[in-house]
């Protein structure tokens, strides 16, 4: 069996270019929690530390809240389809004022010149140095701005002046 620990040293040294990576909980300034829920919960971040600290780009990739969302997909090719409804959201909000555990710090990742993208279903964020809060850059077909992105958020991030529409046939 070969060993695990050249993989590892690539991963440590900067030998990954991209990253995508899950997020539990994001704060408006870009920090992530992988690892702590609750006081009674621990998972543990694993690798994500290891990897999120040394990879040039980050994309943390999430569902926006957690807990009951239900998304329905307008799929039909011929009419120009290809957008996102969300039917139900879900209990819990993930994007948060403060994450309960910061296990990836956003003013460390600008500070070491990483790209850090935060990737949804409804919407994605940037953390740049432009902004001590996060920036939303791209909004999925389908999505209402204040009802499915700012209703469902502890916090108001910086809308960036060209906001692009997400490529539809991400959602067909």
């Amino acid at each position: 069996m070969p060993s695990p620990l050249p993989t590892c040293d690539s991963n440590n040294s900067g030998g990954l270019d991209i990253a995508f990576l899950g997020a539990a909980e994001v704060s408006k300034t870009g920090d992530v929690n992988v690892s702590r829920m609750s006081k009674e919960r621990l998972t543990g971040p694993g690798g994500f530390i290891d990897i999120s600290q040394s990879t040039g780009s980050i994309c943390f990739m999430c569902t926006f809240t957690a807990k009951g969302l239900e998304v329905s997909f307008d799929s039909d090719e011929d009419d120009n389809g290809g957008s996102i409804s969300i039917v139900k959201d879900g209990k819990v909000k993930k994007f948060v004022n403060e994450v309960y555990e910061i296990t990836f710090s956003g003013a460390e990742a600008v500070r070491r010149g990483q790209k850090v993208y935060y990737i949804t279903e409804r919407c994605v964020f940037r953390k740049t140095a432009a902004h001590d809060v996060l920036e939303l850059i791209e909004i999925a077909p389908g999505v209402d701005l204040e009802k499915d992105v700012l209703g469902q958020m502890e916090f108001v991030p910086v809308i960036s002046q060209d906001v692009k529409i997400m490529d539809r046939r991400f959602f067909r």
